[in-house]
């Protein structure tokens, strides 16, 4: 499957309790938007994202800060979505 996804304003934490009794484990995920190739809308929640050392990198990391701000159907991000 390939997919275009674009990067939102939105930050979800993602929270796993492991052990009752024990601090959650969680994590900052940025929500990105896109579409599959053949036109299916998704969400992603991307926790880090990097390009390989050694490249040339400034227009990857301009690109990085370039966010929009989230469609309404995100703002309530549904946990059917998550693994």
């Amino acid at each position: 499957m390939k997919i275009t996804i674009e990067s939102t304003t939105k930050i979800v934490r993602v929270v796993v309790n492991q052990v009752t009794g024990l601090p959650d484990i969680g994590i900052d995920c940025r929500v990105w938007e896109g579409l599959t190739e053949r036109g299916v809308k998704v969400q992603c929640l991307i926790p880090r994202i990097a390009a390989l050392a050694g490249e040339d990198l400034s227009q990857f990391e301009a690109e990085l800060q370039e966010q929009r701000p989230p469609s309404a159907k995100v703002q309530a991000f549904p946990l059917r979505m998550i693994l």
